[in-house]
């Protein structure tokens, strides 16, 4: 299985480029991973409407540039639908008996993912209603799919 982390942003703090590293590690036992970090755009202070959707236009394009057509794309969105763990791994298992097995999940930048990238999805997935770090957010979902292949290989895992 191919799995392509989309994100908007670099990641600045040690802490977390560990954890990443880490689950990074663990990961390469089930899957192939790459993480591809894109530039986020500046959003002034009080930024108006019309400056954040450029600001997202912008964001989205190359989002959308470095999406294959082979992948199946999820995207993190508010809107989205909200999982279990074990309901996440069932759900990465039948992607993959379906034939999915290249998938990219897409974490936007600040203002969240534009609409076109919204359209794009082939799911899209919200992990909470609150607001998350999306530097600390690639740490969760990393974790989260990790979790996806100890469940679905019966292997434990901490609940």
């Amino acid at each position: 299985m191919n799995i392509t982390l989309i994100t908007v942003g670099k990641l600045k703090e040690k802490y977390l480029k560990a954890a990443i590293d880490e689950y990074a590690k663990r990961l390469s036992r089930y899957c192939k991973l790459e993480i591809i970090e894109l530039q986020d755009e500046k959003t002034p202070e009080n930024a108006s409407e019309k400056e954040e959707l450029a600001i997202k236009e912008k964001e989205g394009n190359a989002i959308l540039s470095r999406i294959k057509d082979s992948m199946f794309v999820v995207a993190m969105d508010l809107n989205g639908k909200q999982l279990t763990s074990v309901e996440f791994s069932k759900f990465i298992e039948k992607q993959c008996l379906m034939g999915n097995s290249n998938m990219a999940f897409v974490i936007g930048g600040s203002l969240g993912l534009s609409e076109d990238v919204i359209k794009r999805a082939d799911y899209k997935l919200c992990f909470s209603k609150m607001t998350f770090p999306h530097q600390l957010f690639r740490v969760m979902l990393l974790e989260q799919i990790y979790r996806n292949f100890r469940i679905a290989n019966n292997e434990p895992y901490h609940k």
